[in-house]
């Protein structure tokens, strides 16, 4: 499931984000949401959130 939606989203979910350094490259980082940080209902690059272990990157799959 794509991130796009902040309703797909719960804190302590499992998702792999892009931090904003790993844009170009798209590798992406596996962790469990701690905050959600977009404030829209939807967001086309990915709901941006706070990993458990403090990494801030946009959603762009839920596990």
């Amino acid at each position: 499931m794509f991130g796009n939606n902040s309703a797909d989203i719960k804190v302590g979910a499992r998702v792999k984000v892009v931090q904003k350094q790993d844009q170009r490259t798209g590798t992406t980082t596996e962790g469990v949401v701690r905050d959600i940080l977009t404030k829209s209902a939807t967001h086309p690059h990915g709901i941006k959130v706070r990993l458990e272990s403090g990494i801030v990157g946009r959603v762009k799959e839920i596990l």
